[in-house]
């Protein structure tokens, strides 16, 4: 699509972003993870939930509708007022499916999710192509984004093995919103500042610009988010399994903090190296713009899953008011940097979310060292290794890849020797993560 699609057709989207997240957060209102922190869940607590769900996102889509004129005027885009009312349909659509997600989380029901997913997107996405190609412009965009929340909707209902009844628990309600909006709050902020760069391209530079952007961080997406979101997704109800396990909890803390890292610090070391191939062998070189944009977004998010699983852990043992506190304590690190880098143009306010996900890190570390005694320090003392591993493999690899011209030889040779060579220091150097991996992967085959 981006082949065909111009800068400003993703730019306009990501306009939007903002406001299609923050009217997400407030329509799950932290219910689901309230059902995953809980042990003894009914299925009045299930129901009860989706039918809050939807009605909170009538109400949010109510309220963007009328307010949909606004902020095609802040951003000074008039077509923006029937994208927004058409686009934030989506709202609607996907509450109707966070109960049948949430209850797969809590059986570790991956691999259905998964399919589920890869239809979808399939789908939509061939769809999103044909629009594009036929000449539809920024609404393929839309397109494809309302049919992958349709049929990601339809395949949940259909496969989950959970029946909705209408019921509606007031207990039910009082005892997942008593934990759930501390989350509620949190993410409500959390989403703000990480759509505040669309918020502040989309006003004070271009939509091209910011349709850069946001395939920069589409790619980031892809790559890191993906491992991200699978990690987010097991790590909180595997570590709320062990809430009642102190001993147990930590190891399994200490275990995936190191596994994550093993995996993201070369991933995104390799897609840093590899980015002005990748960008011109897939997107063309009209989008030779987003190269260092996703080089310094590919950095800026190699500590981004560690935060979450810090993030996790407070979740998994019942405090949500510290999961709160930690993202107001970012605040005034975030609004510095902006503040110092608007001035100086897009690249040098994509350099500061480097600064930004360096100090989430450390402060999303905080509370679990004080709590569970593995903070910062311990976890770096941890990682140091990988990092050095990592250094080494990536020096190596990006000398060797300056030298090869052809884009898709130097994505194929540079990934080779960069999987090589680390995996091959990790035997030798005997990392126990890998001997984890190894030891996964056989688990995987007897099944």
């Amino acid at each position: 699509m981006a082949r065909i699609l111009l800068p400003e057709d993703f730019g306009l989207i990501g306009m939007l972003s903002v406001f299609v997240a923050i009217a997400q957060v407030l329509t799950e209102s932290g219910m689901g993870a309230g059902l995953i922190q809980k042990n003894d869940r009914s299925d009045d607590d299930f129901s009860t939930v989706l039918i809050f769900n939807f009605i909170v996102s009538v109400l949010c889509y109510i309220m963007i509708f009328i307010f949909a004129p606004f902020i095609a005027s802040f951003f000074e885009k008039p077509e923006l007022v029937l994208i927004t009312r058409v686009l934030t349909l989506n709202i609607v659509i996907n509450s109707m499916v966070i109960v049948q997600r949430t209850k797969m989380i809590i059986e570790f029901d991956f691999k259905t999710i998964a399919k589920i997913n890869f239809i979808a997107i399939f789908i939509s996405g061939i769809s999103g192509v044909l629009f594009a190609y036929f000449g539809y412009g920024v609404w393929a965009l839309v397109i494809q984004n309302l049919l992958f929340s349709i049929f990601t909707t339809f395949l949940f209902w259909v496969l989950s093995r959970w029946r909705f009844s209408l019921v509606f628990s007031t207990n039910s309600f009082n005892n997942l919103f008593s934990y759930g909006y501390k989350l509620l709050f949190s993410g409500v902020l959390v989403h703000t500042l990480n759509n505040l760069y669309n918020i502040i391209i989309g006003k004070y530079y271009s939509a091209s610009e910011l349709g850069y952007y946001t395939r920069a961080k589409g790619f980031v997406d892809l790559a890191e988010g993906t491992f991200s979101g699978i990690i987010q997704s097991v790590s909180f109800p595997l570590l709320s399994s062990l809430q009642q396990d102190k001993i147990q909890l930590i190891l399994v803390f200490k275990k995936m903090i190191r596994m994550s890292a093993f995996v993201i610090f070369p991933a995104m070391c390799l897609l840093a190296i590899l980015a002005e191939p990748i960008v011109i062998l897939l997107l063309t070189k009209k989008w030779i713009f987003v190269v260092p944009l996703l080089q310094y977004l590919a950095i800026a998010r190699i500590f981004y899953s560690l935060s979450l699983i810090n993030m996790s852990i407070l979740k998994s043992i019942g405090r949500s008011d510290l999961f709160l506190k930690v993202d107001f304590l970012k605040i005034p690190i975030i609004g510095l940097v902006l503040l110092i880098c608007l001035n100086y143009g897009i690249i040098f306010l994509v350099i500061g979310q480097i600064v930004i996900s360096a100090f989430d890190y450390i402060i999303n570390t905080y509370y679990p060292g004080k709590i569970l005694g593995y903070g910062f320090l311990n976890q770096l003392k941890d990682l140091l290794p990988i990092v050095l591993l990592t250094s080494v493999t990536s020096s190596v690899v990006y000398f060797l890849s300056i030298s090869i011209e052809h884009n898709l030889l130097n994505i194929f040779f540079s990934s080779v020797i960069m999987v090589t060579i680390y995996l091959g220091l990790s035997y030798f150097f005997k990392f126990k993560e890998l001997e984890e991996i190894i030891r996964l992967l056989k688990i995987q085959k007897n099944i």
